[in-house]
């Protein structure tokens, strides 16, 4: 299966400017990437490279996509209504963007959103074609207390609640240990492999294992150019979700290499 890469720019950066130059720096520098050939330089054509930018620019960035894709930070569970402030799953796709970020540690956190809600967004998005990508992880006193499983299990297990089998290859897992975001204090790579292994196990259960193999599961939490080749090539994981890096056109490039 590809790698996937998520850039997640959260709530940045401030103005459009700013958004299109970031926006135009990583574009070039992807499209560079994959004309590039020669000894020693490979091609990305198998890492899906997925770019999360502010509601508020992704109209302005639609019609200019050619070497990654577009995603949406956050929806709402309803297409339409009196729901003030809210973006719907349908106002996405009919942009034309394919993935969107549910239950993110942030969302979590800051808005109280609920593992309840969390499934309500899931199903609403896939009913209108989108991809989903879930995160789930622990907080810094569950991982204390030893709760990190049974947090995982009760994310999981609410979050694709009533969610189809088939639908399953839509979904791809984030684990996302809340105390290593934007902290520089990284999980380490053998305890994000057994948390993957562990995700994997409770697809498995609630599905079955063709189903759970087919899964992505990344991993995000303090991802950088360092870093990001140990979490592929030993921790076992499909990919990364990347927040602040991500914002750096020069250090996101150098993750997307490290997935070839």
């Amino acid at each position: 299966m590809k790698s996937l890469i998520v850039a997640n720019w959260k709530c940045n950066p401030t103005t459009l400017k700013e958004a299109k130059g970031l926006f135009d720096s990583v574009k070039k520098a992807l499209l560079r990437q994959r004309l590039r050939t020669g000894e020693g330089i490979k091609n990305i054509k198998n890492v899906e490279v997925v770019l999360c930018p502010p509601f508020i620019y992704l109209s302005s960035f639609k019609f200019q996509v050619s070497s990654f894709k577009l995603g949406a930070q956050n929806c709402f569970w309803e297409e339409k209504g009196a729901y003030t402030g809210e973006i719907s799953p349908l106002m996405i796709k009919n942009l034309g963007i394919e993935y969107v970020i549910v239950g993110h540690s942030e969302r979590r956190k800051y808005f109280r959103e609920t593992d309840e809600e969390i499934n309500k967004k899931i199903k609403k998005a896939l009913s209108v074609g989108l991809k989903i990508i879930l995160c789930v992880g622990e907080t810094t006193e569950e991982k204390e207390q030893g709760k990190k499983q049974q947090v995982l299990i009760a994310q999981i297990e609410k979050a694709l609640d009533r969610i189809p089998r088939d639908e399953m290859k839509n979904i791809s897992v984030a684990y996302e240990p809340v105390w290593a975001i934007g902290t520089g204090n990284n999980c380490s790579t053998d305890e994000t492999m057994k948390s993957i292994i562990s995700i994997r196990q409770i697809i498995t259960r609630l599905y079955n294992r063709e189903t759970a193999d087919k899964v992505r599961i990344i991993y995000g939490g303090s991802v950088n150019g360092e870093n990001s080749g140990s979490y592929l090539k030993e921790s076992l994981a499909n990919g990364l979700l990347v927040g602040g890096a991500s914002l750096k056109p020069e250090e996101f490039i150098k993750i997307v290499r490290s997935a070839t």
